[in-house]
């Protein structure tokens, strides 16, 4: 992988992916090789929306590596509430930092930030759009229990706003895939993301009942409804709670099916859900460890790496 920063899964090549899960592999097989190979490096946390998961676990991921962090804090506590922009805010925090995670509420932040630097630039999400390293920890996640070709995926939830939907449904056109997307007809995927994916050849059907696709599933990947992206509240309670599973949902589901989730779950899963095989989302959120390094790892050997022909590593 060769890349200046991640900012959309639309951008990474089926080789791109395999040689950060590969490296993430090796890094969750032996995490002391990899202790300290970035010492004296610097992660700048630039996060304009809440966040756990990504937060902390790229926290971890560069502290793991010997990385220091800087957090840019709150943006209230910021001078982004003094009218900041973006861009000043991202040649600034630049010239603090050897690489940028970003999350930001606009779609296509990223994509503005790695206009205005050279340092890599992680799109940790922007708006409704994409969320790329979200997409390669679930990835290493189908991988690691089903392998990445001859799958059969189902997507389900709020397909409109939800952008880890858009970033992995672009990432698996790389692979052998079919997938099957289940919404309310007025969350289902925005018209930009069908013509990607027709673009691609990928084979994809959409649904809004998941009863007769179930069972020929390997993975279903449930979201929340993105109840901060909706412009009318009271179209959100319309749908809020519509798409639940419980056991007695899973009753037909094959007896290797990896139900997943990007997390946080409100009440789209429920907990009985914890203790059965189907359960996979803790683990995924766990593999944003060894992913994000890997990543890391990748982006910053890349920048220091001299300009010239690609070479094999």
């Amino acid at each position: 992988m060769r890349q200046d920063h991640l900012i959309t899964a639309k951008q990474l090549s089926r080789d791109d992916i395999e040689a950060v899960l590969d490296r993430a592999r090796a890094v969750a097989d032996d995490p002391a090789a990899y202790a300290d190979r970035h010492a004296g490096r610097v992660l700048a946390l630039c996060f304009f929306e809440p966040s756990t998961r990504t937060r902390m676990s790229f926290d971890s991921a560069a502290k793991r590596l010997g990385m220091n962090t800087i957090d840019m804090g709150d943006v209230d506590s910021s001078s982004v509430s003094k009218g900041e922009s973006l861009a000043d805010t991202v040649r600034v925090i630049e010239g603090y930092a050897d690489a940028l995670v970003l999350r930001h509420p606009s779609e296509g932040a990223a994509t503005l930030a790695a206009e205005h630097v050279e340092t890599p630039v992680v799109n940790a999400g922007d708006g409704a759009g994409q969320h790329p390293s979200q997409t390669l920890l679930d990835l290493h996640t189908i991988r690691e229990n089903h392998g990445l070709d001859d799958l059969t995926v189902g997507i389900m939830g709020d397909l409109k706003y939800g952008r880890t939907v858009h970033s992995l449904a672009a990432a698996l056109t790389e692979f052998d895939a079919n997938q099957h997307f289940i919404s309310p007809e007025s969350l289902r995927l925005p018209r930009s993301v069908r013509f990607d994916l027709h673009e691609t050849g990928a084979q994809i059907r959409e649904h809004t009942d998941l009863d007769g696709v179930l069972p020929d599933l390997d993975v279903l990947y449930v979201t929340r409804i993105q109840k901060e992206r909706f412009p009318d509240e009271n179209e959100y309670h319309r749908v809020a709670g519509e798409y639940r599973i419980d056991a007695e949902t899973l009753e037909d589901a094959a007896e290797d099916l990896s139900v997943m989730h990007p997390l946080p779950r409100v009440d789209e899963i429920a907990p009985e859900i914890d203790g059965t095989d189907h359960a996979r989302y803790f683990e995924q959120a766990h593999n944003g460890i060894p992913v994000r390094m890997a990543l890391l790892d990748t982006l910053i050997e890349n920048a220091e790496a001299p300009e010239g022909p690609e070479v094999d590593r």
